[in-house]
């Protein structure tokens, strides 16, 4: 998957600077982009996702009108570096006063994010994911809280797929539950003897059981051309299963990528996709409490406080989810390990996964409902906090810069956390979709 670029020149003739710099280009963005025959400015453009100027001239001054009329991505990459030259700054601040938004970036992996997510957009169009669910929210396990959850109304699955392209597929978790039950033994055995799975306190029955999800839902991905996530409606119907998937997802993304969504939630499914694919960052979905919400959140997880903290309390959250961290794939992981469920909702025989993120940098974020805004919040795992008994046996303390104005941004109690400072990455994915940044 790359962004077809096709490079400008301003001249009639190509002069030996920008044959260079194409040639340049070529190889440094070789894994992203696919670099074209060069095409003069005001010259009819071929199909491409974007167009690339590997020079600017001062001629880009009295041609502003042919500058006007690209109706595609343009990027600066005038550098040896695969950047924009600071000397160019002026010809880039004046094609924006002319209303001309051009991408300039200042380091060679915000470019690659832009050409990344260029070819993304393209490629959304024949994208699809796979749900499995049958009546989710309408009846089942803690329905009372399941029904207000908009990423099963039909109206977010059109919004989706007119916003990005992406189709919806769904199947029966109840038909796909009792196939599970029927995968025989010796495949689990033999998927099992290939991987080191850490297990602590976990049956054989209950890691059987998780590894023929798996290998049932890797069957469906297989049949279906472009499937590119996963996910199941895991919590509200757990009857239809004697498993959860939480090892499927980890798996699956060992094995090919495969972007997974907790109770099949398509929004948080999306998010992800788009910030993995782009930013290639490790990524998971989880809840956040923060400590701004009280007692709702201590309820909710049978904890009787918040951890102790240093100063500025309402800056602090706690993320986790069915008891744990949350569905991590293991490559992303300094510790990972299957061990018993600890909800109610699903049945004894479930797993959850008992996994960690290093400490330190993270950013928060996530569309909205409208998918035109991306919400983003930088912050600090400080530590890993554990409750006994509770449905918080590990959770992660996060710190923000402002837990007030984190509060306004949330629009869901599912969030997309990943490793690092993503900020700035995050801002290039969104410019290339149209969607707003929202972040403190």
């Amino acid at each position: 998957m790359k962004a077809k670029l096709v490079p400008l020149y301003f001249k009639e003739e190509i002069d030996k600077e920008f044959k260079k710099q194409t040639v340049n280009l070529k190889s440094l963005l070789c894994d992203v982009a696919e670099i074209i025959e060069p095409v003069q400015l005001g010259v009819k453009l071929p199909d491409a996702d974007g167009v690339i100027f590997p020079q600017l001239l001062g001629d880009a001054f009295t041609k502003i009108e042919f500058l006007k009329k690209i109706n595609i991505p343009i990027i600066i990459c005038t550098s040896d570096f695969g950047t924009v030259n600071m000397w160019d700054w002026e010809i880039v601040a004046f094609m924006k006063t002319e209303g001309i938004d051009v991408f300039s970036p200042y380091s060679l992996e915000l470019t690659k994010i832009i050409c990344k997510s260029l070819a993304l957009k393209k490629d959304l169009k024949k994208t699809k994911f796979l749900v499995y669910q049958d009546m989710p929210g309408e009846g089942g396990l803690q329905a009372e809280i399941f029904r207000r959850f908009y990423w099963w109304e039909d109206r977010f699955t059109e919004l989706l797929n007119k916003k990005f392209g992406v189709t919806i597929i769904k199947k029966s978790f109840k038909e796909m539950g009792v196939k599970a039950k029927e995968v025989p033994d010796s495949i689990v055995k033999e998927i099992i003897k290939n991987r080191q799975i850490n297990t602590e306190g976990v049956t054989e029955k209950a890691l059987a059981s998780a590894v023929k999800v798996y290998v049932k839902v890797k069957e469906d991905v297989d049949r279906v051309e472009n499937i590119k996530g996963v996910g199941i409606n895991c919590l509200n119907e757990s009857f239809y299963s004697d498993s959860t998937p939480c090892l499927a997802w980890s798996m699956l993304y060992e094995d090919r990528k495969m972007i997974w969504a907790c109770e099949a939630d398509t929004s948080s499914l999306i998010s992800m996709y788009l910030m993995n694919k782009a930013l290639d960052v490790n990524i998971m979905m989880s809840n956040i409490y923060p400590f701004l919400i009280g007692m709702a959140a201590l309820k909710h997880e049978k904890i009787d406080k918040f951890p102790e903290v240093e100063g500025e309390p309402q800056n602090y959250a706690l993320i986790v989810h069915c008891g744990y961290f949350g569905v991590v794939p293991k490559p992303f992981c300094t510790s990972w390990t299957i061990r018993p469920k600890v909800l109610d909702i699903v049945g004894d025989n479930a797993i959850a996964l008992d996994a960690r993120f290093p400490e330190g940098d993270i950013t928060i974020a996530k569309l909205d409902q409208t998918l035109e805004e991306l919400m983003v919040i930088e912050g600090e795992i400080e530590k890993y906090v554990q409750y006994p008994g509770s449905h918080c046996r590990n959770g992660a303390l996060v710190k923000v810069p402002d837990g007030y104005e984190m509060m306004e941004l949330f629009n869901s109690h599912h969030n997309c956390f990943m490793v690092g400072k993503q900020r700035e990455g995050l801002k290039k994915l969104a410019k290339v979709f149209d969607l707003l940044i929202r972040t403190i």
